[in-house]
């Protein structure tokens, strides 16, 4: 067995979607912990020959697994337990994307002993576009780090930072796709304000968001220029940024993402 899951939630199967999609591992080579029953069966659907098992202590009693290597995707409150757990039954590594759970906590589980990793992914990698930045424990080596990027990169990005600095990676992509969200629905209320049905606004929002992130992501130039380009001096698209920029939208950003990160810090404290 290459990998054992504790959790089987939607990131989770993201993930296992993505290494089974990527090669990364077979079905049959990776273990999921799950204690809802209906859960288990429809991963058992959907991946075939995947190891299934309702609780950490039958993982750890079941010669099929191999909890040497562990995907950590619980739900924060339930960390401690899992890691414990795990940690009596000989994981020695483990990549963590619970959020806020820092890595002085995952090593009170694991054991001082244990090599791991912490992740802050976001939504995306649901349809293999996630970014996700990761930092790991003092006593990690580089081949640990590779081993938690070759997982994480399977749904998408990933970057290496410190962990003081994931609470910033939570406020600008852990959170970021709320933002974007948030501008789709936005521009899809101000269409309808000027006249469009709502699914003509739904269906034009969508496009053009896809179609912007495609080409921020593909084109190679910066946000600055791409938006430069397409800001004729006089034009429409100049009118409703020098409109947007009145209200300080760059402020009210800042100001969101800024907030993001306190409240990231909270919760890690707490």
């Amino acid at each position: 067995m290459k990998l054992c899951c504790a959790g089987g939630g939607k990131m989770a199967e993201a993930l296992i979607g993505g290494l089974i999609a990527t090669g990364w591992a077979s079905a049959d080579e990776i273990g999921v912990v799950e204690v809802v029953e209906a859960r288990r069966a429809e991963l058992a659907e959907q991946f075939p020959g995947i190891v299934l098992a309702a609780s950490c202590s039958d993982a750890c009693a079941d010669d099929r697994f191999d909890v040497s290597d562990v995907l950590v995707a619980v739900k924060p409150q339930h960390v401690a337990e899992v890691a414990t757990e795990l940690g009596a039954g000989g994981a020695q590594r483990a990549l963590s994307i619970a959020a806020g759970v820092r890595i002085e906590g995952l090593l009170a589980g694991f054991g001082t002993g244990a090599r791991v990793i912490r992740a802050m992914p976001n939504t995306p990698a649901l349809v293999g576009k996630g970014a996700a930045g990761i930092a790991a424990s003092a006593n990690a080596t580089d081949d640990d780090l590779a081993w938690a990027e070759s997982i994480l990169s399977a749904v998408g990005t990933v970057a290496r930072v410190d962990e003081a600095d994931l609470d910033a990676v939570t406020g600008v992509s852990g959170s970021g796709p709320a933002y974007v969200f948030l501008l789709a629905e936005a521009m899809t209320a101000a269409g309808v304000a000027q006249g469009l049905t709502p699914e003509v606004a739904d269906a034009l929002t969508r496009q053009t968001v896809l179609g912007a992130a495609t080409l921020l992501s593909e084109s190679g130039d910066d946000p600055a220029q791409l938006r430069k380009n397409v800001t004729s001096p006089g034009g429409t698209t100049q009118a409703a940024i020098e409109e947007m920029q009145s209200q300080d939208l760059e402020r009210i950003v800042g100001d969101g993402i800024a907030a993001a990160v306190a409240r990231s810090l909270e919760l890690g404290d707490a």
